[in-house]
């Protein structure tokens, strides 16, 4: 077989995918925490031998480029034999932060090894410093246990010993190992499908349309980058604080665009921080392949032949591609929308009729624990909420919805008030936060919560000082805002902060809008 049939390229994509959609699934409906189960805070993907992912399903951005790297780690470092799992969270090997934990599992057929599967899951506590391991941490050790790639299935048989270790140092070892039960069923889920595509299809047929797909991708990402004029551009935005000193921290980008490749070089970004917004360099190619990916258009394909193209330039030591020990747990969640805030920024003036002025930039993860008296045990709440979109040259920014590097839902209000210690006193758009232009910024929302019980909140947030930009004229969108409200008194909280709070306070998060866009550039 040495000719690519293109009916069967579609559907051996469609079946790959598939694989890791039904994975998606039966994560979401066998795993017991809400961030699971109602955030969908999740990805699976379909791996080959060799580490390089062949399809990966409409999950969570920020795994783009973080999943291969734990693959191509696991395949150097262990031998998986039929029936293994592995497992890691380690950012500084293939993770991304510690509550993203990733199983990987060999497919075996005939004896012979052809494929890998991998899930990775934001577990909502996994030990540290802080309930929700999301904390104003100075070192990766007060964020959480540290998993390297170790096995944590044997033939078939969950390891009861890493298991108990795993547990033991988290707040809610219930809710955890129910989630990662649910893992293990994934894989074993995705394994047994792939082996049917074989058994139907044969080996060798699966195996070279796996092949022509990381070709097809790259030729795809390819033609986007010949579509963008040659050339070199620039863009800078910040962070505004580590949550241990208020100083900007800047990211910088210089894309070279030449024929059908593209440079991105973050090299003179500033370097890595006390607190906890460094980022590990996976983190900075997910943000780039992501952004890449958006200029696909209708025929997105996510695999890694469509990052070929495409050289990512990093300096080690920097906020982009931080050295361990160094705290990592908001580089994920907050440091990767500003990567892409920067790469879209530069983009912009290579193409500004396509690209959107800045979204909110942000998170706003929201980490409270404590005990719940009702359910007689320990509680951790973790959301991000989302904000208001970019405006761009075709419309208005969408309102209230997370953007760019999250793809997660809300958690539904009526689940918080059963799942947790918590009444939701409000959830509704701010509105007026966008940017005005010709086109207006997406509005963010307003969350406001009441503690029923005595609890330890952490956030981490971002553009509260700093707003998101717009473009051509149009207006940033409005910073956001955190807020205690105590009685009848109110104290503006920090971007980032870990407090102590009691029973009938009250948190309200106020989210930024997106930046508005006015007219192209003459």
């Amino acid at each position: 077989m040495n000719r690519v049939n293109p009916i069967y390229l579609e559907i051996f994509k469609n079946l790959f995918s598939s694989v890791a959609e039904e994975m998606g699934a039966v994560l979401q409906r066998t795993s017991f925490s809400p961030n699971i189960k109602e955030r969908k805070d999740f990805s699976c993907a379909i791996f080959n031998k060799e580490g390089e992912m062949i399809a990966q399903a409409a999950h969570i951005p920020v795994h783009l480029g973080s999943m291969p790297e734990s693959v191509k780690i696991a395949v150097r470092e262990v031998r998986l034999e039929e029936g293994d799992m592995l497992m890691l969270n380690d950012p500084y090997r293939g993770g991304t932060h510690l509550p993203d934990v990733t199983l990987i599992a060999p497919v075996y057929y005939d004896g012979e090894l052809l494929f890998y599967v991998a899930n990775r899951a934001h577990h909502s506590d996994v030990g540290g410093m802080s309930a929700g391991s999301m904390p104003l941490s100075t070192s990766i050790f007060q964020e959480g246990i540290i998993v390297p790639p170790v096995r944590i299935v044997k033939k078939g048989v969950p390891d009861k010993d890493l298991l108990e270790i795993f547990l033991r140092n988290t707040r809610t070892p219930e809710e955890r190992k129910g989630d990662l039960m649910a893992q293990i069923v994934t894989n074993k889920v995705g394994a047994e499908r792939l082996k049917d595509i074989i058994a139907r299809e044969g080996k060798e047929k699966v195996i070279f349309y796996a092949d022509a797909l990381l070709e097809y991708g790259e030729r795809l990402m390819r033609e986007v980058i010949r579509r963008i004029p040659d050339g070199e551009y620039y863009f800078e935005d910040f962070m505004e604080d580590d949550g241990v000193s208020v100083k900007d921290i800047a990211i910088r980008v210089r894309l070279e665009v030449k024929g059908d490749e593209a440079i991105v070089d973050f090299s003179k970004s500033d370097r890595e921080v006390e607190g906890s917004v460094n980022a590990v360099r996976a983190i900075t190619l997910s943000c780039v392949y992501y952004v890449f990916q958006c200029l696909m258009g209708d025929s997105v394909i996510s695999n890694s032949g469509v990052y070929r193209p495409i050289k990512v330039l990093t300096k080690r030591g920097t906020v982009v591609d931080s050295n361990f020990p160094r705290a990592v747990a908001g580089g994920n969640v907050e440091t990767s929308q500003r990567i892409v805030d920067v790469l879209l920024g530069a983009l912009s003036h290579a193409l500004p009729d396509v690209i959107p002025a800045a979204s909110q930039g942000t998170m706003n993860n929201v980490a409270i624990g404590g005990f719940d008296e009702r359910k007689g045990k320990p509680f951790t709440y973790y959301e991000t909420i989302g904000g208001g979109m970019g405006a761009f040259a075709g419309g208005d920014g969408e309102s209230a919805v997370h953007s760019h590097m999250t793809n997660t839902m809300n958690t539904p209000v009526e689940v918080i008030e059963h799942e947790y210690p918590l009444r939701v006193r409000e959830y509704s758009i701010r509105r007026g936060s966008g940017g005005r232009g010709m086109y207006k910024g997406g509005d963010g929302i307003v969350r406001e919560i009441e503690l029923l019980c005595d609890a330890e909140v952490s956030i981490l947030s971002e553009r509260r000082r700093i707003p998101p930009y717009g473009l051509f004229g149009g207006e940033p969108g409005m910073t956001g805002r955190n807020v205690l409200i105590r009685g009848d008194k109110e104290e503006l909280l920090p971007s980032k902060v870990n407090i102590k709070l009691q029973k009938g306070d009250v948190l309200r998060i106020e989210t930024p809008g997106g930046g508005g866009y006015s007219s192209l550039p003459r």
